[in-house]
């Protein structure tokens, strides 16, 4: 037994109150899938033994089997085995019981991982990063709002202090956040019983929107689960204070939309930063850096805008971008150069909504990257303001378009395995296929009897 896993039981034997613990995946939309299971099993799973069948990473938005998933249909929906990914055990103190997360990965019964995991597709990348001798440093900001969990579409929140409701918009309001102090002290409390490296809070744009940065981290993987586990941790402690917290890219069509921006640099095996030379405008590396992230933009933008309401957030004058483009200190633009001291060059990529998968965005992201790199791609000219009347090229305008340039890009096929490209692909289309069919109260308004 390996000193980690003693440590766990260790822990699990010094809380008597936890009595179950949660065994859970990454699903392609970035739910946790998994089992309730007693604490006597804790050691079952952190050796490997729990099994759970590959097509719960395969499910849809709504949890259903995706349409003729070969997971399924031509393998009697086999079982893999769980992994744990090595993460401190997890506690939960946000249900009706104490209990523990104990998150873990997918693999067949050799050990071989699960190519159609996001969590292992990221990895991979990371493997051909340390191949090089490179290392991505990574941070992530999540954007998110707070609405009445009890109204049927989205209203502001009513402030603990004032007992009034948020209907105004409140851009870096102090006040606002200290109203909400309770809340945000408990989840910075629970991260750090997660080690989740959260950094600054800020209330954002929109009614009852804030926004909290995580630091920077020299593993990308880790990055990712910090970004899993920090919103699954937002929602539970919101739901303990009375709301419900909403991680959707636009729950407000007049309103900002919520973003998941990722900040990045690359080490050397010496420690270095290959995107600084010492001037303001980066090295060569960063810019074929974003050169990669360009080219691959518009075929991996279905990760950045997994859903329907996706493409509500990517609108022109929206603080999100349209358009495949760069600037120095440009919040316009799909990628971003910030200002700084050279040490801590970086590249600011702004195109996902909060709604994407972490693992997915991280893997899109810095297998686009890496691409750039080994190819040195040329980014071309950087932009200023949105880039408006520019012969830019621009992201898929719709759902329906971002899947279809998914499914044909060869940078896409060269970042993701073909299993997790196909189940994606298959996933988003049977959602799309559903919205479909699915007609709105506002369109039977407006046509009912009007054409």
């Amino acid at each position: 037994m390996s000193d980690a896993i003693a440590d766990v039981l260790n822990w699990l034997e010094s809380r008597k109150d936890i009595q179950s613990l949660r065994a859970a995946v990454c699903d392609l939309n970035g739910i946790m899938r998994g089992k309730r299971i007693p604490v006597e099993q804790a050691r079952k799973a952190l050796e490997g033994k729990l099994r759970m069948p590959y097509s719960a990473i395969g499910l849809d938005i709504w949890g259903e089997d995706i349409e003729g998933n070969a997971q399924v249909f031509s393998t009697g929906d086999a079982d893999g085995l769980c992994h744990w990914t090595g993460r401190g055990i997890l506690p939960v103190n946000w249900t009706a019981h104490p209990t523990a997360l104990l998150p873990v990965w997918l693999a067949d019964d050799s050990g071989a991982p699960y190519l159609g995991d996001p969590r292992r597709a990221l990895a991979r990348i990371l493997d051909r990063y340390a191949a090089l001798g490179l290392t991505p440093v990574t941070a992530t900001e999540l954007e998110f709002y707070l609405v009445d969990p009890t109204s049927q579409r989205p209203v502001g929140p009513v402030s603990p202090v004032t007992g009034r409701r948020l209907d105004s918009d409140a851009a870096l309001s102090i006040d606002e956040v200290d109203d909400f102090e309770a809340f945000i002290h408990d989840i910075y409390e629970a991260c750090r019983m997660q080690d989740i490296p959260v950094d600054t809070a800020i209330a954002e744009n929109g009614v009852g929107q804030f926004e909290i940065n995580l630091n920077h981290v020299p593993d990308a993987l880790r990055a990712a689960d910090d970004a899993v586990l920090f919103k699954r941790t937002v929602k539970g402690i919101a739901r303990k204070h009375g709301f419900a917290a909403c991680f959707m890219a636009k729950p407000y069509g007049e309103r900002a939309g919520n973003g998941f921006h990722v900040h990045f640099s690359v080490l050397d095996k010496d420690g270095r930063n290959v995107f600084d030379d010492g001037s303001d405008q980066g090295s060569d590396t960063m810019r074929h850096a974003v050169g990669g992230l360009l080219a691959a933009m518009a075929q991996s933008t279905l990760v950045f805008a997994p859903h329907f309401n996706s493409y509500r957030r990517l609108r022109p004058r929206s603080y999100a971008p349209t358009a495949v483009a760069w600037g120095y200190e440009n919040r316009m633009v799909a990628i971003r150069i910030p200002g700084g001291p050279s040490a801590a060059r970086r590249i600011e990529h702004r195109v996902s909504g909060a709604d994407a998968n972490p693992y997915l965005v991280l893997a899109a992201i810095l297998g686009a990257a890496l691409i750039g790199i080994e190819r040195q791609l040329s980014p071309g000219e950087p932009t200023g303001g949105e880039g408006q009347g520019l012969p830019l090229a621009k992201l898929p305008p719709d759902w329906a378009s971002a899947i279809a340039a998914f499914e044909a890009g060869p940078r896409v096929a060269e970042i993701f395995p073909t299993v997790l490209r196909d189940a994606f692909i298959a996933c988003k289309r049977q959602e799309l296929n559903t919205f479909a069919l699915n007609v709105s109260d506002f369109e039977i308004e407006t046509y009912l009897e009007s054409v």
